[in-house]
């Protein structure tokens, strides 16, 4: 208890006040102070999410790095809402990485109820591979996009929006139609 007693002392500036001064400065202590009033709700966040002290301790120091390169592109009116968003979003990916299959199933049945073919099929033959290569290319490029990212490089739909600056709802549907569009092709490739 004597730890977050000290914390109190220290903080005299407001979290808008501090992200405001990181904002205007780029100076990382701004930040850091502002990050360090929140430890232990980030680290409660992830125990609660991820069940392991070890990664719990990992996923702390990784939504540092992370959100002290990126919170110049965000418009935060409350930090401590955005930061649990956040926290929330990061544990959902890990767990995501980690229990890939299950998601990716779920994933599958909500996006098609035709399960003949999927992208993750281990059992893929050179026929299947090449045709899904080519029908990647002739996807729009949105879709094609959001597909690699998603399926490809294990990106979330939270990086996606990051890196692209689509919507969120854009991305959601890109992926959508995307796979549907590369059934669609694959199917009719493997039947020429």
């Amino acid at each position: 208890m004597q730890f977050f007693g000290l914390h109190k002392k220290k903080q005299s500036d407001s979290d808008e006040t501090l992200l405001s001064k990181f904002k205007e400065t780029r100076k990382a202590e701004y930040f850091q102070q502002l990050y360090e009033r929140y430890i232990p709700l980030i680290y409660g966040l992830c125990l609660k999410y991820l069940q392991s002290p070890e990664q719990s301790q990992d996923a702390v120091i990784d939504i540092y790095e992370n959100l002290s390169q990126k919170i110049q592109d965000y418009e935060i009116k409350v930090f401590k809402n955005w930061l649990y968003s956040v926290v929330k979003n990061h544990c959902f990916h890990i767990l995501k990485e980690n229990k890939k299959e299950i998601i990716v199933n779920f994933d599958s049945r909500l996006m098609e109820s035709d399960s003949s073919f999927t992208l993750f099929d281990d059992s893929r033959d050179e026929e299947k591979e090449s045709a899904l290569n080519e029908c990647l290319e002739k996807l729009p490029e949105p879709q094609r996009i959001a597909v690699e990212k998603f399926f490809y490089e294990d990106k979330s739909y939270a990086d996606i929006v990051d890196e692209t600056g689509f919507h969120l709802k854009s991305v959601k549907s890109y992926i959508q139609n995307g796979k549907r569009n590369l059934k669609i092709c694959i199917e009719k490739n493997l039947k020429e």
